[in-house]
């Protein structure tokens, strides 16, 4: 009997594979925080992932014990999911390397990915990447740590196509906060929240830029933070219209309780999962070829979408028919 061809390998022959990440993307900075939100993915379970911050976490002079301090959290066992990242400081600051050194040095093989800070020009951001995939082969680590860029300076944005395309980079992150502030004052303070940073000519262009360089690439575009913490309503909408008006797939959080109506946000429709899973499981059963399902043609166009459904619908929790779960996650 001819083995079923898994969707990965009949739809997306010779494509570099689109990252499956959580939906959500929680900053903390202390050894508290940290600790919390990792019991807290524990108990939710890996829909979101965790960044460990050291350019807001360390006090300035106390960054080498801060890096251990972080380097020890991800090697440790509350680290469950290994979904665990780590945000360093920026390129123009002296422990960047240091930052490196000490949390790819001591953890490269458990670290999710290395976010890197308020890059000004591309080759920056290569200089960077250069160094932390030197220090994880010399820590005897053979695979590449994945990158998350922070655009949030005009020569990120300027450069948003070319970063994309760098090796090894998963995720570009809008950085909204240090965006506006570069402006000086050409764009209002109430535009660092709803509704100004979905309205705003300036905000619009720049999350249009760089969500369509990262799709462009194979990489995944993720939102700038809500500011207001706990109205959870007020974070759901934040995270809807991201995801709905501009194609965001991942949203920060900075505090706990933006992560449930974060991820709820970013899920497929419950409906649209159950048709992608029947349609992708007929779609098998025809080696991929034309079908029909509920009076409509489906084809290998409309597979790619209902599969990358079915992955985000995997991302966030939801329940996927056991056949399709049987046939393509198993």
């Amino acid at each position: 009997m001819k083995q079923a061809t898994h969707p990965t390998d009949a739809l997306f022959q010779g494509e570099k594979p689109f990252p499956v990440l959580a939906a959500c993307e929680h900053f903390a900075g202390s050894e508290k925080l940290i600790l919390k939100a990792m019991d807290l993915q524990k108990e939710l379970g890996p829909i979101f992932d965790i960044t460990c911050d050291c350019e807001d976490g360390a006090a300035s002079g106390n960054e080498l014990a801060h890096a251990q301090l972080v380097a020890r959290l991800i090697n440790s066992q509350h680290n469950a999911y290994v979904k665990s990242g780590a945000r360093i400081h920026d390129p123009s600051h002296p422990a960047w390397k240091l930052d490196v050194d000490v949390i790819v040095g001591q953890a490269a093989e458990r670290i999710a990915y290395i976010t890197i800070p308020k890059a000004t020009h591309v080759s920056q951001v290569e200089e960077v990447i250069a160094y932390i995939q030197q220090v994880a082969g010399q820590a005897g680590c053979s695979r590449q740590i994945p990158i998350h860029v922070l655009i949030e300076t005009h020569g990120a944005l300027e450069a948003v196509f070319q970063i994309a395309g760098l090796p090894g980079v998963e995720v570009l992150d809008f950085g909204q906060m240090d965006f506006v502030s570069g402006h000086h004052g050409a764009i209002p303070a109430s535009a660092m929240k709803s509704p100004g940073q979905f309205e705003h000519a300036l905000l619009v262009r720049a999350k249009a830029e760089l969500v369509s360089a990262a799709l462009s690439r194979g990489v995944v575009p993720a939102h700038n933070v809500c500011l207001n913490l706990k109205d959870e309503q007020v974070v759901h909408g934040d995270a809807s219209r991201a995801r709905n008006q501009f194609g965001f797939l991942r949203m920060w959080s900075i505090h706990p309780a933006q992560i449930r109506p974060i991820v709820d946000a970013m899920k497929p429709a419950y409906d649209e999962v159950q048709d992608a899973a029947e349609i992708l499981v007929k779609a098998q059963d025809s080696e991929w070829g034309p079908i029909q399902y509920k009076g409509e043609l489906h084809d290998r166009a409309t597979y790619r979408y209902f599969w990358s459904v079915l992955q985000r619908a995997k991302a966030t929790g939801i329940e996927i028919p056991n056949a399709a779960v049987v046939r393509f996650f198993s």
